[in-house]
Parts: C-alpha cells; structure tokens; sequence
C-alpha cells in the first residue's frame, strides 16, 4: 500500500476522570465523553476519585464541587500536595449559583470550569484546547 507505514499508529484516547455524585450526571458525561472515544473512569465521591486519580493517572480530572462527605476543593487540595497528581489538570463543574467554588478552586489552579446543566460544545472544547497544550 503506498503511503502506508507500517510503523504508524494510532494514538491512545486521553484519559479523563468524571467525579460526581449525582449518578444521572456522571452518566450523561461519561457517555457523552465516550461517543467522542475518550476513555472514561469514573468516581461517585471525592474519597473515590483520590483513590482512582493515584492508581490510574488520568490526563485530565472533570470534578464536581458540591459533593457530600469530600467535596471538590478538598480533593483539589489534596491532589495538589500529592506529587502524582499536582499537574493533571482539572475543570471544575459547579452550578451556576456556586460561583464562590470556582474563586476558591483558581487558587488551586484549575485549568478551567463549566456550569451545571453541562454545553457539551463548550465542555469538548475546553477539554480539545487543554489536552492538546499537554
């Protein structure tokens, strides 16, 4: 076949982390994330998603904010002072009213954010722009 190496491959999908309690959400999301064949992993609870961000190393982290228990600045906290996961880089979602999380979470230097109901347009090309400048 001309043009054809056969060295090339086809570059693994990045991995993203969905966390979120909600279980309707992170569904949508995940789904959402796959169709555009990325690989997704999933935590219900910031106590999880340390625990998955460690073992699996995602690319990127989508993080809720309002969760029970652990929410999303705690966890955000928490991966900044682990040496693994300082530098992967996280989006915070948040509902519209909680604008006071997205303030404190800059702190930590998220590398974006996006409102609850999700735009899947705008999440997609949040998620192509910060991807690509890894």
């Amino acid at each position: 076949m001309f043009g054809m190496s056969k060295t090339s491959k086809k570059a693994a999908p990045a991995r993203i982390l969905v966390v979120d309690d909600e279980p309707d959400c992170l569904s949508i999301i995940q789904c959402r994330l796959e169709w555009c064949h990325y690989e997704v992993i999933s935590a219900g609870n910031g106590a999880e998603a340390l625990r998955v961000a460690e073992d699996e190393k995602p690319d990127l982290i989508l993080l809720d904010t309002n969760m029970p228990v652990m929410n999303g600045l705690d966890v955000l906290e928490r991966m900044r002072k682990n040496p693994a996961l300082r530098d992967t880089p996280v989006i915070m979602v948040t509902a519209l009213c909680e604008r006071q999380y997205i303030d404190a979470a800059s702190a930590y230097g998220i590398a974006d954010y996006v409102t609850k109901p999700v735009d899947f347009t705008s999440l997609l090309d949040k998620i192509s722009n910060i991807l690509g400048l890894r």
